[in-house]
């Protein structure tokens, strides 16, 4: 009698969990979203160790370069909180942590122009303003004005520009010292040539990450970072390899291994003195780029994920004010932390793979990313030729987008190519959006469809012209 009550009493009275996330209206269970959950921290758990990779490989305009303990803590509790934060405002199986790409703007463009509490202080501005926008409804609309294959273009470009960096880091591609004498900007390791166990260290672990993505190894990347790492730390301790052969971080064993968050970063914000240090033309420039940035990298991953996860209902994600505005928090709160922007991460859609349709996932995976705070010290072991071929993958993974883009219809040929183009040969994301929505407007306009356009992507693309002229105007005023 009481093995037949069970299961009717749970159909008829649901669980207070399953209410608040609509777990069964979802048609899901709690071990799919905990399962889900789990596979998504996984899959992006890699981000606690590439984003201390790009922003401590850089300086700012003292020369102060922040520690990888300081960056780990940053990463690891800004991804965590507002990655409960999206489970439980938003309802969605979305996880955010530091955007790849925009912390390359904060590390490589911005902060060499200040000092990095003034930078962090743009990240926060940079948040507001996408919180407004997305509170206004506005970041939605221009999210639907896009057109469909300039936002893949968006995404191929980025995942080449992140493959790019990971090389660089790597010291798979380097700079040709004299650039200027000659044709070739950028070289293959060092003089053209690879050599010394770094790079063969890179390789073994990019060639690991392959085997194991073919295989459908779950965690392929951070299994991928772990051996290779492995491997570095006892070919170091048996040869001794010079410690400027790998770069900003030695693969050498901590004293240990469980350690306290360093949470120095925190709180370390300077809001508006960005704009005496750079200039204020100049620091707004960098917010308007880190908002273009914040504001296009998520509208993709955001759509795509939901889509998959059966959150899109005629064409509109369920929930998506709630979600952008979360986002857009996330945005703030890594100026906050010093971990840079925060966005949701496409590596979301491994969980949903799993199972996970709501919340309760992201809430799971944001548990775990706050677990990893007390593993900080391994961070500081981790070389870059170790990490960045997940960047590659990474990059890899998101290149495959570029099937989507109608390479036949003449009005988005151009556009696209230049988008995908102008990312990574320029190092900064902005740069290619500007060019593809400039590009296509002027196509629109040439073919006599200038209405198809809309103002919306007729404003960005006069915003974006001006953006592009505005030093060439300084210097003729001037």
């Amino acid at each position: 009698m009481t093995q037949q009550l069970r299961p009717d009493r749970a159909d008829a009275e649901p669980s207070g969990l399953d209410r608040f996330f609509r777990i069964t209206a979802r048609g899901s269970t709690l071990s799919r979203e905990l399962r889900g959950g789990l596979t998504t921290f996984v899959a992006m758990a890699y981000i606690v160790m590439l984003n201390p990779l790009i922003l401590g490989s850089s300086a700012d305009a003292t020369g102060a370069q922040l520690t990888p303990e300081q960056l780990t803590t940053a990463t690891a509790a800004t991804a965590g909180v507002m990655t409960i934060v999206m489970g439980l405002v938003g309802n969605a199986p979305l996880a955010l942590a530091a955007g790849l790409g925009v912390n390359a703007v904060v590390a490589f463009t911005i902060a060499p122009a200040m000092t990095w509490a003034q930078a962090f202080g743009l990240v926060v501005l940079e948040g507001i303003v996408i919180v407004v926008l997305a509170v206004s409804g506005v970041r939605e609309r221009i999210i639907n004005a896009i057109p469909a294959p300039l936002k893949t273009a968006l995404t191929v470009g980025i995942g080449l520009y992140i493959a790019l960096i990971g090389l660089v880091s790597a010291g798979f591609v380097s700079r040709v010292p004299d650039a200027a004498n000659t044709t070739v900007p950028v070289q293959m390791g060092t003089g053209g040539h690879l050599s010394g166990v770094p790079i063969a260290i890179f390789c073994l672990s990019l060639l690991l990450m392959l085997v194991l993505l073919a295989r459908k190894v779950p965690g392929a990347m951070l299994i991928g970072i772990a051996v290779s790492t492995a491997v570095a730390v006892a070919v170091n301790a048996a040869f001794g390899i010079a410690p400027e052969q790998w770069g900003t971080i030695v693969p050498e064993l901590p004293d240990h291994v469980v350690g306290s968050p360093d949470f120095s970063l925190f709180g370390q914000v300077d809001l508006f003195g960005g704009f005496a240090a750079a200039g204020g033309i100049a620091a707004t420039v960098f917010l308007f780029t880190l908002v273009l940035s914040g504001f296009f990298d998520a509208m993709g991953t955001i759509t795509s994920v939901s889509s998959e996860a059966g959150l899109v209902r005629d064409g509109k994600v369920e929930g998506m004010g709630r979600i952008l505005a979360v986002d857009g928090v996330a945005a703030a709160a890594g100026g906050l932390t010093g971990s840079s922007p925060n966005t949701v991460f496409l590596e979301s859609a491994t969980g949903v793979a799993e199972g996970a349709r709501t919340g309760l996932a992201s809430v799971v995976t944001g548990l775990l990313f706050c677990a990893a705070l007390l593993f900080t010290p391994l961070a500081a072991v981790v070389p870059a030729q170790a990490a960045a071929p997940a960047l590659v993958i990474v990059g890899a993974l998101m290149m495959a987008q570029v099937r989507h883009v109608p390479w036949d219809d003449p009005e988005y040929v151009v556009p696209a190519f230049l988008t995908i183009a102008v990312i990574p040969f320029t190092y900064m994301i902005t740069n290619g959006i500007g060019a593809g929505l400039i590009a296509y407007a002027v196509i629109k306009v040439a073919r006599g469809k200038a209405r198809e356009i809309g103002w919306l992507v007729g404003t960005l693309a006069l915003v974006f012209a001006a953006y592009f002229a505005i030093e060439a105007v300084e210097a003729l005023i001037g």
